[in-house]
């Protein structure tokens, strides 16, 4: 009789553990499908917001923000079904929190440092930046890091810490941008004739911004061992940039041939001198 009553306790507890397992199964499923849904909702929900409409920077990363949230209270309502106590989580987690902290020091340095990175703003997806050595396209600003494209589309992962914690230079943030082009001629040359001919060759392009206070400039920039080195800086919107400056810098070219101005290679000059000859002659004789 004793071990019939303790078969058929075993028996509900088993039946009661079965049902509470298939439960926290459906709420857990549940619980990722509903943040899938609430991230598809606060993503065009932000879509709708003026301020946030173009922005996926913002977007991006209220939709983790969303997601992770939900997933947890999904955890914590598993547990709970399971019949785990979460007072008891919470007495146990801030006793380990200070163990906890230690260990995840970096992940939540990478949290914190994208929340930064979010309100202060120094880049947003789409920008190319240069930070730390690392050059690329912003594809996207994580909770923890930040993900890059190479030119040559290499993907790069970057933690937030790093970012947050160094240089960067943002080359889509402002409009316009000033480059420079410069080139050698020979000594023989008319340094005047060049930089005409190189002014109007700027100046000929109209991606080249001519506005009062960013006119294109030309100037004497160096003496070098075998050339005069010329500078010609101008302006132009951000988006014409690199190409812009592959065009200038082959018409550039092509105007100095036009123009007989001579691009010189490096030379060196060698002067023998006859003492000099003399004492090698001899040694070779002994």
């Amino acid at each position: 009789s004793v071990d019939a009553a303790l078969i058929a306790k075993l028996t509900d507890m088993a039946g009661d553990f079965a049902v509470n397992l298939s439960i926290a199964a459906i709420i857990l499923v549940l619980t990722v499908i509903a943040s899938r849904w609430a991230a598809g909702v606060t993503r065009r929900a932000l879509g709708r917001v003026r301020g946030f409409k173009h922005d996926q920077t913002v977007l991006s990363f209220a939709v983790q923000i969303v997601r992770v949230v939900i997933l947890l209270i999904g955890l914590i309502a598993v547990l709970q079904r399971l019949g785990v106590q979460t007072t008891s989580i919470i007495a146990v987690l801030g006793a380990a929190s200070l163990a906890v902290g230690l260990a995840l020091q970096g992940t939540l340095s990478n949290v914190a440092s994208g929340v930064m990175l979010l309100f202060l703003r120094p880049f947003n997806v789409g920008d190319t930046i240069t930070c730390g050595g690392v050059s690329g396209t912003v594809k996207t600003l994580g909770l923890f890091a930040t993900e890059l494209a190479t030119g040559d589309n290499v993907y790069i992962f970057v933690p937030n810490s790093n970012l947050w914690n160094t240089n960067i230079q943002n080359f889509s943030r402002n409009e316009e941008r000033r480059q420079d082009i410069t080139i050698g001629i020979s000594y023989a040359d008319d340094i005047a004739k060049a930089l005409k001919t190189l002014e109007n060759t700027i100046k000929a392009d109209s991606r080249v911004i001519a506005a009062e206070g960013k006119q294109p400039e030309v100037m004497v920039s160096n003496l070098g061992d075998f050339a005069v080195q010329l500078t010609a800086r101008f302006w132009s919107t951000n988006a014409d940039s690199g190409p812009l400056k592959v065009d200038l810098t082959k018409a550039v070219k092509e105007s100095f041939d036009g123009a007989g101005i001579t691009i010189p290679f490096p030379t060196r000059t060698i002067e023998m001198h006859e003492g000099a000859a003399k004492k090698s002659s001899s040694k070779k004789a002994a």
